[in-house]
């Protein structure tokens, strides 16, 4: 187990200086802090999309085609996917640029996404639309709660669920919910994505496949390994509290990749808290981190979280378990009470039905 000392996890810092690109940029946004932000569009744009039309030119010798093709792969999956992702969680949560120059808001989605398999509004109608609002309880048709959350069988179930029914199932929600402009929106953008690639794979599949039906296929899996490292220790007597259905990852260099991702119990308990806010509100709060027996983990981040779960390897966990409130003695204390927040959950306690 460790216990709690510093974060290193980013922060905004005003910078001494600007540029003029800095100056010209920050009146476009809304947020000086997201500045960051352009200059990540201004990279990906720059190169994903010169290497994607690249493909598709007619008579591209080989040579150069594998090359682009690798790169792209390189870039887009390694390099770009991690921060353009939660880049796109946090616009869809603040409106990234001022209402002057709005339609640029629909860039990322729009123009950027489809690169990364993200369909269009897809993401922001599941997210903001569902997500959130449910918390990862029954009706949250990504929620963990049925599965049994340290079992590689579980999670291929919960993958395969979501993969080949997910927009579905979304679709069935927002029928339910009656909310029709959010089921447009997550519909509209699955199909046009999904014709855009039939139809480009008769002008040229092997381009569209680098493209865009390999990162669409890499980026749903991530996306369900990250949803449920999440959301995979839960206190089935209280499922409705953030504090217990989600974790915190501190201290990670993941952190200052992706816009302090790692806050996902801060994120839930204020979704718009921004992403520069929740190291110092993890510090202010921490006693109903305390209070609430929050999950803790320092210098891991969710990938970590989800393979020692496929493996079981409790004991690393544990390791990295942050005892904030001083109640365990022991690594194996711990990891019994991990192991606790992993079962299934069968049925909702009745309050926490009524809160919801």
């Amino acid at each position: 187990m460790k216990q709690l000392t510093n974060i290193t996890d980013p922060v905004f810092t005003r910078p001494a200086t600007e540029s003029v690109f800095d100056k010209f940029f920050k009146s476009m946004i809304k947020d000086e802090r997201d500045l960051p932000f352009v200059y990540l569009t201004l990279k990906i744009t720059f190169t994903l999309w010169p290497l994607a039309i690249l493909m598709y030119i007619p008579g591209t010798v080989s040579w150069l085609w594998w090359t682009a093709a690798i790169v792209y792969q390189i870039l887009n999956n390694v390099v770009f996917k991690g921060p353009f992702g939660l880049m796109l969680h946090c616009t869809s949560h603040r409106a990234f640029f001022v209402r002057k120059y709005q339609l640029l808001n629909h860039y990322l989605p729009w123009v950027i996404g489809p690169l990364f398999g993200q369909t269009p509004e897809t993401y922001y109608s599941h997210h903001i639309g569902m997500h959130h609002p449910e918390n990862n309880m029954p009706e949250d048709e990504s929620s963990t709660m049925s599965y049994q959350r340290d079992s590689f069988r579980g999670f291929l179930q919960y993958l395969g669920s979501f993969f080949f029914a997910g927009v579905y199932h979304l679709a069935l929600y927002f029928v339910r919910k009656k909310r029709k402009q959010l089921l447009i929106r997550s519909v509209r953008g699955e199909l046009l994505f999904i014709l855009a690639c039939v139809g480009l794979s008769f002008i040229n599949f092997p381009a569209t496949f680098v493209v865009f039906i390999l990162p669409f296929i890499i980026s749903r899996i991530i996306m369900m390994v990250g949803n449920w490292a999440q959301h995979a220790f839960i206190c089935a007597a209280d499922p409705d509290n953030s504090y217990k259905n989600s974790i915190t990852c501190i201290n990670t260099k993941y952190n200052h990749k992706c816009w302090n991702d790692g806050y996902h119990i801060s994120h839930h308990v204020k979704p718009n808290m921004h992403w520069t806010d929740h190291p110092v509100y993890f510090r202010k709060t921490l006693g109903e981190y305390v209070n609430n027996d929050a999950i803790v983990f320092d210098s891991i981040h969710f990938l970590h979280v989800w393979l020692w779960l496929m493996s079981k390897r409790y004991d690393l966990l544990a390791k990295h378990f942050v005892n904030i409130g001083g109640k365990f003695k022991s690594d194996e204390e711990i990891m019994d009470f991990l192991k606790e927040r992993t079962r299934k959950i069968k049925a909702v306690a009745e309050p926490a039905l009524a809160a919801a």
